[in-house]
């Protein structure tokens, strides 16, 4: 059996069935309780439960339930197999992992369904999905699980009085042509939805509007709000932007989003790619998170204090000092893939140094707002990046600073790609994971064994394709080396 009877929740919500009917009464889509959930189910508007956690790599990984056998368990947690938690981006079987092995036998984790998280989803019929969170197969909590990861940043905050919101904005590509056309082709002479820069361009979008309408307007359904669209830089480049929510549920939203915008595209004869650097002629795609705490007795600002300089308190400025001189430790998680460290070009509004300022898009952390609304925006992950670990590396690195007291630099004015007095974002995945190693703060911050899981999940990338031969090389060197 794949469920664990011994964690049962209490039946009773399942037995007070309301027979008013699901149509009527319940929705389709969006968030659900417990007790929606099972009159859903037991009236056939659902009969698929999704319940699915989160892999290094930010994928959803999980089981598609009946609406029966979910209830008949109790929403119970799920057995599934510890290498999810172990592989690459191939589901290649990775070894020296602590934490699962062939030495270990690859035995079971649990995925404990969060029943808060629990949605209908209008992209998939009858179909609602819960997230999870990892455990041992006795309970334990496996700290180097993306969720768990970020829970425990946010416990610390908490034990501080703080609470964190967050945003994060994803940036794609859309191309008028399936995934499998897209592969079939190796991915060259793709159909872009422009073939001209379409940025801010009504006209242009109004020509996509049928798939970011669809995407817009379903998450919504999801109770995923979205704020809007609007076309970026390049041919096909595409950004929709989800409000900020306490970091948790931003993440949560944020899995949920890329899963079913590649799910929306799919239905719809399109594909996307969240693909940070897609070509050295386009501009990159990014993830830029905006962060500001939360006093959590009073429900203010702790970045604003109307009594200081610029009124950034100060647990802003050690905040935001720890989060610079921490980034090239952090980089690893807001940059996880070789493809990665090809989108941090000047001139692209990328970022390449770690400076901050007021609202200049050269710098790797922009603070943007004011009064209540101040907060700073980490301009250095990309589309690619794990939002989990991306958050809780980020988190980390401002508490760092806290803890130290850590003095803010002065503001940078002006262009940042030529400030060469500026420490720069590390140029290679090999330079990022050599910083991640050598970090005491996050070190601490996050725990011994999680940098030694996540050090062995960059080491064994970089050497993958450090051994590829690729068609760059076969065009420089068949016939002329």
């Amino acid at each position: 059996m794949n469920y664990d009877p011994a964690l049962r929740l209490d039946p009773s919500p399942f037995a007070d069935r309301d027979q008013t009917s699901v149509a009527s009464r319940l929705p389709i889509a969006g968030r659900l309780t417990l007790k929606q959930l099972s009159q859903a189910i037991g009236e056939g508007a659902i009969d698929t439960v999704i319940v699915a956690m989160t892999d290094m790599q930010g994928r959803l990984i999980g089981k598609r339930l009946t609406g029966r056998f979910f209830l008949e368990t109790g929403a119970c947690r799920q057995l599934f197999c510890d290498y999810f938690l172990a592989t690459d981006m191939e589901m290649t079987l990775v070894p020296g992992y602590e934490s699962a092995s062939w030495a270990k036998g690859y035995g079971d984790f649990a995925l404990v369904p969060d029943l808060s998280t629990a949605r209908a989803i209008p992209w998939l019929e009858k179909t609602a999905i819960i997230l999870a969170d990892v455990t041992s197969r006795n309970g334990a909590v496996l700290d180097h699980s993306p969720r768990q990861l970020l829970r425990h940043q946010l416990q610390r905050l908490a034990d501080m009085g703080l609470a964190a919101d967050m945003a994060a904005e994803l940036e794609f590509y859309l191309f008028n042509e399936t995934f499998d056309e897209a592969r079939a082709r190796k991915y060259e002479n793709l159909k872009f939805s422009s073939w001209y820069p379409e940025d801010g361009h009504i006209f242009q979008t109004t020509k996509d509007e049928p798939y970011i309408r669809a995407i817009r307007t379903l998450m919504e359904k999801a109770d995923i709000p979205v704020e809007g669209s609007k076309a970026e830089c390049s041919p096909g480049q595409q950004e929709i932007n989800l409000q900020y929510a306490e970091a948790l549920e931003t993440c949560d939203r944020l899995v949920l989003y890329k899963n079913g915008c590649k799910e929306i595209a799919h239905q719809m004869g399109k594909s996307i790619s969240f693909m940070p650097k897609l070509d050295e002629k386009l501009s990159g795609s990014s993830c830029h998170v905006h962060i500001s705490l939360r006093d959590i007795t009073s429900g203010g600002s702790a970045f604003h204090d109307p009594a200081s300089e610029g009124g950034m308190s100060a647990t802003f400025r050690h905040f935001l000092a720890g989060a610079i001189a921490h980034a090239p430790a952090a980089t690893f998680f807001y940059a996880p893939n070789i493809n990665s460290y090809k989108r941090f070009t000047e001139g692209t509004f990328a970022p390449t140094r770690l400076a901050w300022s007021v609202d200049n898009r050269t710098t790797a952390f922009r603070v943007l707002g004011h009064g209540p609304s101040l907060r700073f925006e980490c301009r250095v992950p990309g589309a690619d990046a794990n939002p989990y670990l991306a958050f809780a590396a980020l988190i980390a690195s401002g508490l760092a600073g806290i803890e130290s007291r850590l003095e803010l630099a002065p503001e940078h004015v002006g262009d940042a790609y030529g400030a060469t007095e500026v420490a720069r974002i590390p140029r290679t995945m090999g330079q990022a994971l050599q910083h991640l190693e050598t970090s005491e703060a996050l070190r601490a911050g996050l725990g011994s064994s999680v940098i030694a899981h996540y050090l062995h999940s960059g080491r064994w990338e970089l050497n993958a394709f450090e051994t590829a031969v690729t068609d760059w090389e076969r065009l420089r060197l068949f016939e002329r080396c």
